[in-house]
């Protein structure tokens, strides 16, 4: 729309009307040329033999309810005018998700707050500059991913479909400020602070026993950090492998039983290692977590540890393995103690979560930008709990899923 201003020069005859629709025209396809669409629509059909469809505790996006059927996944839409080289740099991102998935992004393996339930989410949203300190620091605020964990939301990253149980007790993501610089070609670190441990976007602390709702939303704040070493190419055939350490430490957003709010620390280490075979390379998690007491409510300590394995057969052929376990207090990803279809206790009532999965996943480039894959994946409990299945409860789960992703 052309101002009152710009029509009064325009009646006088010091600009025309056509010359200036053509600057503002030329003046937006400017801002929007180094900004980026792409996105990705993510699809599947799954299959459980065996017992009825039912519960599949530590599995992320792909439980019960999408098993046995052909499943949308999740849709995703990025927008993104990246940082350039310049010391004043300034850029953007947004991720939006729809679908599915989008429902349980903003969900909390503690509680805390309600679910979306509209098939939308705002996965990321943040303003990202570039100061002209040393070799330039990077600063982001907004909405943003979480800096630890191996795999991620958008399974077309991931090595296989489904994730690990190291995803299912990592925080997603945070709304904050984070703070990245790159020390040396070898060592980069992070570093932020955020409303808490991860949580639905804006989401505060909305009560802590015994402080006031006020001073705890502007005082207590979760705090990250990640340090990644990557090797050099003198050393070789494993000549860019990474390493990387990182930290988060806060409150969990939402509330509790009482509205009570405790803190949670997850500690995560993991590997990316190439080898002289260029085809062939391994990869290794390993996360912690700790959940400190709230009142009366027991901690929640938790630990789980991955492996994998890749190579790379052929041009369009691509083999993924993985090998994952988890140890958690009860309550976890489970409660223990089931009944089974004739009201037999099947477990021990507060026996801890033990599980351990393995996945092989077959990756075959049929299609240009199409991800085609196939899956085979095995759950088993390693003691005496049966947290598998519909009514008779089973120790063992086995899952076939065929992947069809389509990225732009």
């Amino acid at each position: 729309m052309i101002n009152k201003w710009t029509l009064a020069l325009a009646a006088a005859g010091v600009v025309s009307l056509p010359s200036l629709r053509a600057e503002e025209q030329h003046q937006v396809l400017t801002a929007l040329s180094q900004t980026t669409l792409s996105g990705y629509v993510d699809t599947s059909a799954s299959w459980k033999p065996g017992s009825p469809n039912g519960a599949l505790p530590g599995r992320t996006f792909d439980g019960g309810d999408k098993q046995d059927g052909f499943n949308l996944n999740a849709i995703k839409l990025s927008l993104e005018k990246p940082l350039d080289e310049g010391q004043w740099s300034a850029g953007y991102k947004v991720d939006l998700i729809f679908g599915p998935d989008a429902n349980y992004y903003t969900s909390q393996l503690n509680g805390g707050g309600a679910p979306n339930t509209s098939d939308f989410s705002v996965k990321q949203a943040y303003v990202t500059l570039r100061a002209p300190v040393g070799n330039g620091l990077d600063i982001k605020m907004g909405v943003f991913d979480t800096l630890i964990g191996y795999e991620v939301f958008e399974s077309v990253n991931n090595p296989n479909f489904s994730r690990s149980y190291g995803y299912a007790i990592e925080p997603t993501h945070h709304t904050g400020l984070l703070l990245s610089y790159k020390v040396a070609d070898w060592l980069s670190v992070s570093g932020g602070v955020a409303n808490g441990w991860t949580g639905p976007v804006n989401d505060k602390i909305q009560s802590t026993a015994g402080v006031a709702q006020a001073d705890s939303w502007e005082s207590r704040k979760a705090f990250l950090g990640m340090l990644t070493i990557t090797l050099p190419e003198s050393t070789g055939g494993v000549a860019g492998s990474a390493i990387y350490l990182g930290i988060v430490h806060g409150e969990n957003t939402g509330t509790l039983g009482g509205g009570l709010t405790p803190e949670t620390t997850s500690y995560y280490a993991g590997l990316t290692l190439n080898t002289p075979i260029k085809a062939l390379t391994f990869g290794a998690s390993f996360d912690y977590r700790q959940d400190g007491p709230a009142l009366l409510t027991p901690s929640g300590d938790a630990w789980a540890a991955a492996g994998y394995v890749s190579f790379q057969a052929t041009e369009k052929l691509k083999l993924n393995a993985r090998a994952d376990y988890i140890h958690g207090e009860d309550g976890t990803l489970f409660a223990t103690g089931q009944f089974d279809s004739n009201g037999k206790v099947v477990g021990n009532f507060g026996q801890a979560n033990s599980l351990g999965s393995l996945t092989a996943t077959l990756d075959y480039s049929l299609w240009a930008n199409v991800v085609t894959r196939g899956e085979v994946r095995w759950d088993h409990s390693f003691n005496s709990e049966r947290p598998f299945g519909a009514t008779d409860l089973d120790k063992d789960a086995v899952t076939l899923t065929a992947n069809l992703v389509y990225k732009f």
